[in-house]
């Protein structure tokens, strides 16, 4: 690197003066491959001792930056270069996106003394990029550095978080220029997520605890926005103070420890007991939670007249699904707390919902005993539900489950149990890409950290298409269990082929029967193949106890369409054309 020339003067070149803010920010690892046109910002990075990691598709970074910013509530860093490297971000961009992630997505661009003359690599990738990401800032003064990083920042944590994308031309970063030392600092409460809270009006506070206190069973409605506010405590402590249960999204799992007596639950299109309780409530508190197709059951869970009280920190949000008799715009922690101390009575509320609570353990043990079938089932080729069962016995209560797009998520999200508060589960809800598993396996196990264990679910379709990241899970000592249901097939697809057109009418939802176990050896992983129920809990046992590479554990489980489903056999499933029953 150049020496500085003054004390107020900081000669460098544009890809160097990147790298220096992103050390300013204290920022994690970043996942991404390489180009010419960012060649000074690796440079950097290689001389600050910042790490980045070498990905072997840029899709894959950005999800495995997703998954990063998951655990952590930190922006995620991912890079592609020019073109095809810009270009594979959109669905990893996407998913952070309509999920609200914070990351920091970074972007070479053409020299632009020869732009749209036929460069190579080039594409109008801006414009492919702008609708997946909070905000654009391309770099056209190279001065300007520092604060386009601090904006980017600012950007992707506050509000609903979500992806920014800094576009860098050629000349840019290949560019030196003389900065002043004073531009390089970074504004500490932007560096995370929830950054810049808001809270709601005083007046909406007052009409929603209104109708909270008139209510017999009030349900409030969690989102994964209880984790990017990290409403734990926030939460738990209202639950209980007023004698209301929770249930939550696939996003909002862990919202509340599913063993908590309060807790009712996954709710929409699959759920535990939480959709009879939506619909006996006379009061509905939706907590950082969009109501989208699947949470509502394509729009049709919640009825008219009843009574939605709607928090969100994106004012938009509110009304766009479900009608809402109070829209309280802010922070899910901060509108918690001002809830709770509006609607103070000393346990009154508590004690008079005391038998309605009571309810709850008591469903959710019948539900229990209606699942078993599927939590202790002993049929071969494995039901899912069995290994979900063993998972819920062995994980410890600070570890991560990952779950891919399609089965991996809905079985998960239905039948996994969390221990404790927290993000402990981390489902590709954004977007519900197929591919994330061993990606958002890498980033979760980084971001969570050695000393915490990771297993990542997903199906035989999503491993074949990130099967290659095994490689950098490996060489960055990523350890984490990589659980595949390989039932050699598109599992979801051909489920709703059964369901909707009848046994045997499949097309192209067939793959080819693979010894995954076998293969993921080569890539100097540890290899189980698992056929039977009975040895499942020793598998388990000894891919988290290897903590000295990346275990795969192939399970082969029920090639039945009719069984692939997690709700009750489908077989007895009722389709109507044009609409998605599962």
């Amino acid at each position: 690197m150049t020496a500085e020339k003054s004390n107020t003067t900081r000669h460098m070149s544009g890809g160097q003066a990147m790298a220096e803010m992103l050390k300013l920010a204290g920022a994690g690892p970043m996942f991404g491959m390489g180009g010419f046109q960012l060649l000074p910002f690796y440079e950097a990075c290689r001389s600050l001792g910042l790490s980045h990691i070498l990905i072997n598709d840029e899709r894959n970074g950005a999800f495995a930056a997703d998954a990063y910013a998951k655990v952590t509530n930190r922006p995620g860093i991912a890079d592609g270069t020019l073109g095809p490297g810009a270009t594979n971000l959109v669905t990893g961009l996407v998913e952070s996106y309509n999920a609200g992630i914070p990351m920091i997505a970074i972007t070479g661009d053409t020299n632009r003394e020869h732009s749209w003359k036929n460069m190579t690599q080039e594409t109008r990738q801006l414009e492919i990029l702008r609708p997946v990401v909070k905000e654009v800032i391309r770099v056209e003064v190279i001065k300007r550095i520092p604060e386009h990083f601090r904006r980017a920042f600012a950007v992707a944590t506050s509000g609903r978080p979500g992806p920014v994308l800094i576009d860098v031309p050629e000349d840019i970063a290949h560019a030196e220029f003389d900065f002043d030392a004073s531009d390089f600092w970074m504004e500490p409460g932007t560096l995370k997520a929830q950054a810049r809270r808001t809270r709601p009006d005083p007046a909406d506070l007052a009409r929603a605890a209104a109708l909270l206190a008139k209510a017999k069973r009030p349900l409030i409605l969690a989102g994964g926005g209880i984790h990017i506010s990290q409403a734990y405590d926030a939460l738990l402590g209202f639950a209980r103070a007023q004698g209301i249960p929770v249930a939550h999204t696939m996003s909002g799992k862990g919202a509340i420890a599913c063993n908590d007596p309060h807790s009712a639950g996954l709710f929409g299109r699959y759920d535990r007991i939480a959709n009879e309780l939506i619909a006996a409530s006379d009061c509905l508190l939706v907590v950082g939670c969009k109501l989208g197709e699947i949470a509502t059951k394509r729009f049709a869970l919640i009825t008219p007249g009843k009574p939605v009280i709607h928090v969100d920190i994106v004012a938009e949000e509110i009304g766009r699904t479900t009608r809402t008799d109070v829209a309280l715009v802010g922070d899910a922690r901060l509108t918690l707390a001002d809830l709770d101390a509006e609607l103070s009575d000393n346990g009154k509320h508590a004690k008079s919902r005391a038998g309605y609570l009571a309810e709850i353990p008591v469903k959710m043990a019948a539900w229990r005993a209606s699942a078993a079938d599927r939590l202790q089932s002993t049929e071969t080729p494995i039901n899912v539900g069995r290994l979900m069962g063993e998972l819920n016995k062995i994980m410890p209560a600070d570890a991560v489950l990952v779950a891919d797009g399609g089965f991996a998520a809905h079985w998960g999200g239905l039948m996994f149990d969390t221990k404790a508060a927290g993000r402990h589960f981390l489902p590709d809800r954004g977007f519900a890409s197929i591919g994330y598993g061993v990606p958002g396996g890498i980033g979760a196990q980084i971001g969570a950290g050695k000393a915490r264990r990771v297993v990542s679910l997903t199906g035989d379709g999503g491993f074949n298409m990130s099967i290659g990241e095994l490689e950098t899970a490996r060489r960055v000592g990523a350890n984490f269990v990589t659980i595949v249901f390989n039932n050699a097939a598109s599992g979801y697809v051909k489920a709703l082929q059964h369901a909707v057109y009848g046994a045997g009418n499949y097309q192209s939802s067939d793959l080819s029967d693979l010894n995954y176990a076998e293969i993921v050896k080569g890539f100097g992983c540890h290899g189980i193949r698992v056929t039977d129920p009975a040895k499942l809990s020793a598998a388990l046992a000894e891919g988290l106890a290897n903590i000295s590479s990346p275990t795969v554990i192939d399970c082969v489980v029920t090639r039945d369409p009719a069984k692939m489903l997690p709700a009750a056999d489908n077989r007895t499933l009722k389709v109507q054309r044009g609409d998605r029953p599962v």
